[in-house]
């Protein structure tokens, strides 16, 4: 027996509760199942398929990303007929956000269905996104577009997207700000410096100034996270002259 079979035949489901929990979340039937064992499948177990390739979510993420994207961006095209390039495409990359498929994983709970070598509380914070993405990537192999389709509107399209809520949303409040700062012709810089103080994880602290002077402060566990939260803090300082402009 291959390891992979080894693993899923020890699964405490041989009765069928994965599949009924499939069904259940999905709203159809899966045809075959091996598709939504890989989307939940992490690479710290190390499995492979007879012919080497790596047996994990990696590649179905992949391709869901890609088909999530196409499904939103047709039905942008169709429902925003007024919108041009440049706005359908900043439009579905509030939809398709890392923060938004992350809430999405987490609304599912889809952690719950997670084969790993390593214990979950290791994972990175966007294991919820990229779950969504590899069971999107799932679906598609397993039932093809329309079913796909059909998935991607019931638990996204459906109940989230809202044009007028999403006109609003920002995405990137370092790019508002940057933004901001050029027509205003303002200095900005980003001081950033590691800041692990009393904890057990490195973190980085960021300090930003505008015009030569400190406006926000913030740290986080990623360069990257502490500079959108001290933007987020100094949008907010600046809101009313922000938004004016």
């Amino acid at each position: 027996m291959s390891a992979i079979k080894k693993i899923f035949s020890s699964r405490p489901d041989k009765d069928g509760i994965f599949f009924i929990r499939m069904h259940r979340m999905l709203g159809f039937k899966p045809k075959n199942l091996i598709h939504y064992e890989k989307a939940f499948t992490h690479r710290s177990l190390g499995l492979k398929k007879e012919d080497g390739n790596p047996f994990n979510y990696e590649r179905l993420e992949f391709l869901g990303d890609a088909m999530l994207g196409a499904v939103i961006a047709a039905y942008l095209f169709d429902k925003v007929r007024g919108g041009n390039e440049g706005y359908l495409t900043k439009m579905r990359s509030k939809v398709v956000s890392r923060k938004h498929l992350n809430e999405l994983g987490r609304d599912l709970n889809l952690l719950r269905y997670v084969r790993a070598g390593i214990p979950k509380e290791n994972f990175g914070a966007n294991i919820h996104g990229n779950l969504f993405e590899a069971l999107i990537g799932a679906i598609y192999l397993d039932r093809g577009y329309v079913y796909c389709r059909k998935f991607i509107f019931k638990c996204v399209i459906e109940p989230y997207v809202d044009i007028e809520k999403l006109e609003g949303r920002i995405i990137s409040y370092k790019s508002v700000l940057i933004e901001w700062c050029q027509k205003e012709k303002k200095t900005f810089k980003f001081e950033t410096y590691e800041d692990t103080g009393q904890d057990s994880i490195k973190h980085f602290g960021v300090r930003l100034y505008i015009d030569e002077k400190i406006v926000a402060k913030a740290r986080a566990t990623a360069k990257k996270k502490a500079e959108e939260i001290a933007s987020k803090r100094a949008f907010y300082a600046f809101q009313r002259q922000i938004q004016e402009k």
